[in-house]
C-alpha cells in the first residue's frame, strides 16, 4: 500500500535490528512513558513472538528518495469481540517532521477500515506531544477524553490523551477502495 511517498509493507524478522535501534531513541522512551531501554536479546526474543501474535504490523517505508527506505513500525491490537484496535505507530528520528507519521496512520486506518472491517481505532498520547496530536488529526483521530495524570513527559505527570477514528468517519482518502471493484 502507497501514497507515493509513503509505504506500508511487511513486518520483518530481518530488520529487527533496525526497529530495536529506533526504540532506543530517547525521544521515543519519552513519548511512549518508557523509563528503559530494552537489550538487542531481549527484542530479538520478542520479534518472533510478534511474528507469530494476531496483531497487525506493518513496517512503514520512506518512498521521498525513489527507494523504499525503511522509517517506522504501525501496529493495530485488534480486540475481534468487538472489531476495534488500538493503534500505535513509531518513527525513526530520522523520519520525523516531514509527514510521514500521518500518512503511514491514514494508511493503517485504510487497511484497519477495508480490509479488517475493524469499526473503530483508538489510541493514546501523551498530551505534551504536540506534534503527535496533530499529526492524529490529520489523519482523522479525534479527541474523545483524558486519563488524567496517567503519564509521565520529562519526569513530571501529564495526561494522556485518549483519541479515537471510526470507519463512518473515514474519508480517506483510500488507496484500498479503488482496487477494489463495486
Amino acid at each position: 500500500m502507497t501514497t507515493g511517498t509513503c509505504a506500508l509493507g511487511p513486518y520483518r524478522a530481518d530488520l529487527v535490528e533496525t526497529y530495536w535501534r529506533w526504540e532506543q531513541d530517547p525521544a521515543l522512551l519519552v513519548g511512549y512513558g518508557r523509563q528503559s531501554p530494552e537489550s538487542l536479546e531481549a527484542r530479538t526474543e520478542g520479534m518472533a513472538q510478534q511474528l507469530q501474535g494476531g496483531n497487525l504490523r506493518f513496517t512503514v517505508y520512506d518512498l521521498t528518495s525513489g527507494d523504499p527506505v525503511p522509517a517506522g513500525v504501525t501496529t493495530l491490537l485488534p480486540d475481534d469481540a468487538v472489531r476495534t484496535a488500538e493503534y500505535i505507530v513509531m518513527l525513526a528520528p530520522e523520519a520525523r517532521g516531514r509527514g510521514l507519521g500521518t500518512e503511514a496512520t491514514r494508511l493503517t486506518l485504510d487497511y484497519a477500515f477495508h480490509i479488517t472491517n475493524l469499526r473503530m481505532v483508538w489510541l493514546k498520547v501523551l498530551a505534551p506531544n504536540r506534534a503527535g496530536i496533530r499529526a492524529y488529526e490529520k489523519a482523522g483521530f479525534r479527541t474523545v477524553g483524558a486519563l488524567r495524570q496517567a503519564g509521565y513527559w520529562l519526569g513530571k505527570v501529564c495526561d494522556e490523551i485518549v483519541m479515537d477514528a471510526v470507519a463512518d468517519d473515514f474519508t480517506g482518502p483510500s488507496v484500498i477502495t479503488p482496487l477494489v471493484p463495486g
